[in-house]
């Protein structure tokens, strides 16, 4: 028997935010954009405008569930992203987390590096191959996996065919736009974690909860009919529910790999 492989998804969004009434992103191959906002969004302040802050994945959220998921050898992974090849890597979580699992998933462990620096299109891989689906959290998703139509696609694959279909931090950003098979919303009814609001306004830029294309924790709300939980802000919280494993922040990222690696081992046994 084939070891079970989680795909996991990354950003392709770099996009830095300063309160622009636009924010887009442009595939090389694509003929048009995808614009994710033309509502006005507060700026900055004045002495921060200029240089705002780069969205994109956010380290330990990809490196803490892939020793989780990988350690031991049983599982397999596979990496893709809206555009294909090395997504862009949100430089304030380099600095945030050194320790040794993010160290070694940035830089030296090799295997990897060449993982995360070499994702597939996402318009490429098949749901068909992948016993489970991983979004990773940052910013970025909020930009592109948000609205990216590859992504609402094989993610609505994956859930058709009851796969765990798993994301952390920023990550359910991307489950907010995927439908089940019946028109409804994946996470209606669903309980769901995800980044705060609490959270998010302890980030150390100023005004940067103002310049966010949306509150992750509000549509969450909507879309799961109130179901949404947290944790206080920046402890761990991994919920599974109905087909749906999330995590809250990055402390969450390990315990959320560990549970996606005991779901799938344990359906692995029963196949």
């Amino acid at each position: 028997m084939s070891k079970p492989t989680v795909l996991f998804i990354f950003t392709s969004a770099d996009t830095l935010l300063n309160g622009a009434n636009v924010l887009a992103i442009q595939s090389p191959e694509r003929s048009t954009r995808t614009f994710i906002g033309q509502i006005p969004r507060p700026r900055l302040s004045d002495q921060n405008a200029d240089k705002g802050q780069k969205v994109g994945w956010y380290l330990p959220e990809a490196a803490h569930p892939y020793y989780a998921l990988t350690s031991s050898g049983e599982i397999a992974v596979d990496a893709a992203s809206p555009l294909g090849g090395t997504p862009p890597l949100d430089q304030e979580s380099v600095k945030n987390f050194t320790d040794k699992e993010s160290v070694d998933f940035l830089e030296k462990d090799e295997v990897a590096v060449k993982f995360w620096k070499n994702t597939k299109k996402i318009s490429d891989v098949k749901a068909e191959d992948y016993a489970a689906i991983f979004v990773v959290g940052g910013h970025g998703p909020l930009i592109d996996l948000a609205t990216d139509q590859d992504f609402k696609k094989l993610c609505e694959e994956f859930y058709a065919t009851e796969k765990p279909v798993t994301a952390v931090c920023h990550g359910p950003a991307a489950l907010l736009q995927v439908k089940a098979p019946n028109g409804d919303s994946i996470l209606k009814g669903v309980n769901v974690t995800g980044f705060s609001d609490a959270e998010e306004a302890q980030t150390p830029y100023a005004d940067y909860v103002n310049i966010l294309p949306f509150s992750l924790e509000k549509r969450l709300k909507e879309e799961s009919g109130g179901r949404y939980k947290c944790a206080e802000p920046w402890a761990s919280e991994v919920i599974w529910d109905k087909g749906i494993l999330t995590g809250q922040n990055p402390a969450s990222a390990k315990g959320l790999g560990e549970k996606l690696k005991s779901l799938l081992l344990k359906t692995e046994m029963k196949a």
